[in-house]
């Protein structure tokens, strides 16, 4: 069915609702992430509040047809405040049988499946561990379905544009995604720009992929849908006037860095090695030279760490980032920083296992690690980021107290986080403060050590900076004049030292407040990382049902606000969901003796928001 359509006049009425979760799902070759991201594009557009969850495989490119391949794109979008990307589907788009396998059962009793039918062939099924086809038995009786030849459909909406079979075929995402855009709604004119701008070399591609979209639009307006499919409108979200756009964490976490290197006056040397999901943080800084930023990609994880730490001793901020196992890797190389009291931000987007484990995945298991894991008393800043958007200020905070303190800052994000999507209101950076980090020139009693009274920060020195010639390493140095020292009792003070001016931040960091609910109560959810989102929305919802439950969440880990231990204890009961096997709730049972429990979860995805509400239900009921 070859159709073009520009608008048909709709004849019924639109079903009004709140929110919707939908998920798109197929091979890793069937453009999912692409689609998604078009959806939130449009999305966006429409003036809804979002938020994405893209799920990939973690192999270059698994044998087509099979679950290790699946790849999958959601989107939570709605009219009122989005938090998380949402805890079951309303809709679920396949493209094959392993992408139903994979998800079908995140897909709620009622919700409606949309499988193409053309992909469903005996090869398929029994590449995915089907003995039979799904869609002919009952065991989808709970789910509404919609089965689509897109296939076949696609290949006819394309064919006059002279594509073969296979570049045919290559354009049914688009024409799911102008199917999901009728059903909700949505407005094609961005896609279609997209699409002419991206294959503007070639533009029967182009124009194939539109003609996919506006058949898929035109299948919705002009077929008999079964009574049970039904489009749907969902009204703008009311949101702060400004001017927006949907960025990544990825995205905010580079643009933070650069600002925080601009708002401190230095230029900014980021080096790293390839690592997922951190590698896109390279990709965006490399395309920033106009904003003083310099990018270098190592042979190894030790060397990128080590040019960073190169680039400060030279007067830069130098930057790092990685996963992590290659934050492992760079273990000796913070501990130099650390000795020679330089600044570094290294940043560890995290990803689920030990050693190789799931790269895809999404996981908060390197807190351990960013506090305690380093050889000797190695006490350094660590850092979390709750949203993607979030992932832009906690980044200029690394680097404030990088600069002023002389110290490694970590900042931790997540797979989620590098990956998920959400609107950002641009701030005005008129509105941001300057901490323009200095350096000393004056000779008179230099050495190499002098620290700030306050921060006991040591001076930064330019090498070549007239009469002000020194050295630095990481053999311990004596703590007045900074020449090698193997005193036990100077080594002492050094390592007191150095703890002292960690613990110090304490005091120039923010008092931690509560998120939501009072300052004292039955129970206190305290969170940190991506799981901002079903934490925040599952104690509103708790508290909206009458119960006294309250949601802290912690952007500064190591050290702690000062006032962090006095609020616990105003609590009857402490939980403290993470992604991991009880790291952040260890280290607060052991600075403030709190019976905090935790909720662990570590199967590569985020927290559903119902795992939450039904984990404090049951404290509550104790």
């Amino acid at each position: 069915m070859a159709v073009t359509a520009e608008h048909v006049e709709e004849d019924f009425q639109r079903q009004e609702i709140e929110s919707a979760v939908i998920r798109f799902a197929g091979d890793s070759g069937d453009g999912m992430q692409l689609t998604g991201s078009q959806f939130t594009l449009a999305t966006a557009l429409q003036g809804n509040d979002l938020a994405t969850f893209p799920d990939f495989p973690a192999e270059i490119r698994a044998p087509t047809g099979t679950t290790f391949g699946v790849s999958a794109f959601q989107i939570n979008f709605g009219s009122k405040g989005i938090e998380t990307s949402g805890d079951v589907l309303d809709v679920l788009i396949v493209m094959n049988p392993a992408a139903l396998k994979v998800n079908i059962d995140d897909l709620k009793p009622g919700g409606l499946l949309i499988a193409d039918t053309g992909a469903f062939s005996s090869r398929n099924l029994t590449k995915a561990g089907y003995s039979e086809n799904p869609l002919e038995g009952d065991s989808l009786e709970k789910y509404k379905t919609l089965e689509v030849d897109m296939s076949r459909l696609t290949k006819e909406a394309v064919k006059e544009h002279g594509l073969t079979s296979k570049e045919a075929l290559r354009c049914k995402n688009m024409w799911s995604l102008g199917l999901i855009y009728w059903m909700y709604g949505r407005k094609r004119k961005a896609t279609v720009d997209w699409l002419e701008d991206k294959f503007k070399s070639k533009p029967n591609i182009a124009a194939a992929n539109i003609a996919a979209i506006n058949a898929g639009h035109a299948f919705g307006e002009t077929a008999e849908m079964p009574a049970e499919v039904s489009p749907y409108t969902i009204p703008p979200a009311e949101i702060a006037p400004g001017l927006y756009r949907t960025v990544t964490g990825t995205e905010a976490a580079a643009w933070g860095l650069a600002a925080g290197a601009h708002l401190a006056d230095l230029e900014m040397t980021f080096c790293s090695y390839p690592i997922t999901p951190a590698s896109a943080v390279l990709h965006t800084l490399a395309g920033m030279a106009s904003y003083r930023v310099t990018t270098f990609q190592a042979e190894d994880e030790i060397s990128a760490a080590c040019a960073a730490i190169g680039a400060s001793y030279a007067g830069s901020l130098g930057v790092t980032s990685s996963s992590g196992p290659g934050v492992a890797l760079k273990t000796e190389a913070i501990g130099l920083a650390i000795s020679t009291e330089l600044p570094l931000v290294i940043l560890n987007s995290q990803r689920a296992g030990p050693s190789t484990g799931l790269p895809t995945k999404t996981e908060q298991s390197d807190l351990f690690q960013s506090v305690y894991g380093r050889n000797a008393d190695s006490p350094l800043v660590v850092l979390a980021a709750r949203s993607p958007s979030d992932c832009f200020d906690a980044a200029i905070e690394a680097v404030r107290l990088a600069t002023k303190y002389m110290t490694p800052v970590i900042l931790l994000t997540d797979g989620y986080l590098a990956n998920a999507s959400e609107p950002w209101l641009i701030p005005d950076f008129d509105d941001y403060e300057p901490f323009p980090a200095h350096f000393r020139t004056d000779p008179e009693g230099f050495q190499p050590f002098l620290r700030d009274a306050d921060t006991l920060g040591r001076v930064w020195v330019k090498p070549g900076t007239p009469e002000l010639m020194h050295r630095i390493g990481g053999i311990e140095k004596s703590y007045d004049s900074g020449h090698i020292s193997y005193d036990p009792e100077n080594h002492q003070k050094m390592t007191d030292v150095r703890a002292a001016k960690i613990n110090g931040i304490a005091r120039d960091i923010p008092a931690q407040t509560v998120e939501h609910g009072t300052a004292s109560g039955k129970i206190a959810v305290v969170g940190w990382g991506s799981t901002y989102g079903p934490i925040s929305r599952a104690v509103t919802n708790l508290i909206e049902d009458g119960h006294d439950v309250s949601h802290i969440h912690l952007r500064h880990i190591w050290p702690f606000p000062e006032n962090l231990g006095d609020l616990l204890a105003d609590f009857e009961q402490v939980l403290v969901p993470e992604m991991n096997n009880g790291q952040l709730v260890t280290v607060l049972r052991s600075e403030f003796l709190v019976p905090a429990e935790g909720l662990n979860k570590v199967n590569g995805q985020p927290f559903k928001i119902f795992e939450i509400e039904d984990a404090i239900r049951e404290r509550l009921e104790r």
